[in-house]
């Protein structure tokens, strides 16, 4: 068994983040000795969970729920699965998202390295849109690709 003490620096949390969840039921079979409250491992993985969950963008009464529904049992696994599988797809899409802004980053950072050292962006337009070198078409072309998570959203 852990102290809040031990939690808070293991995960990098304040204790008052670890009280906040506890008030809010996400640790429902914390035990307490005096008054005190003890991890053990179950709140450990708990906690893991939760924070994958706050990361992927639930909200705390979200978290609740699924952690209710870890209570409730197997008659739940089908609401967790799909609980997850949406965070994964959300995910998925975020880091789709952050990785079309990264390639048009890098894409733009050759394209003015070249006009600065070119002293202008008059080669650079001819290599446009098709012509550019291959590491750098790659970034150009994602960048430029149409978005999925939005085409996904109106396929649905």
């Amino acid at each position: 068994m852990y102290t809040i003490g031990q939690v808070s620096e293991w995960f990098h949390l304040p204790v008052s983040t670890l009280r906040y969840y506890d008030k809010e039921g996400l640790f429902p079979t914390m035990e307490r000795q005096s008054g005190i409250r003890k991890f053990g491992e179950r709140e450990l993985e708990a906690l893991r969970v939760i924070e994958c969950l706050k990361q992927s963008g639930l909200e705390i009464k979200e978290i609740r729920q699924f952690m209710q529904w870890c209570v409730e049992g197997p008659s739940t696994y089908e609401a967790r699965l799909m609980l997850f599988e949406a965070r994964r797809r959300a995910v998925e899409d975020e880091m789709a998202r952050l990785q079309k802004t990264l390639d048009m980053l890098r894409f733009k950072c050759w394209y003015y390295g070249v006009a600065v050292r070119d002293g202008n962006e008059d080669r650079l337009h001819e290599l446009l849109p098709d012509r550019l070198p291959p590491e750098i078409q790659k970034f150009y072309d994602n960048a430029h690709a149409p978005d999925a998570a939005a085409d996904r959203e109106k396929a649905i």
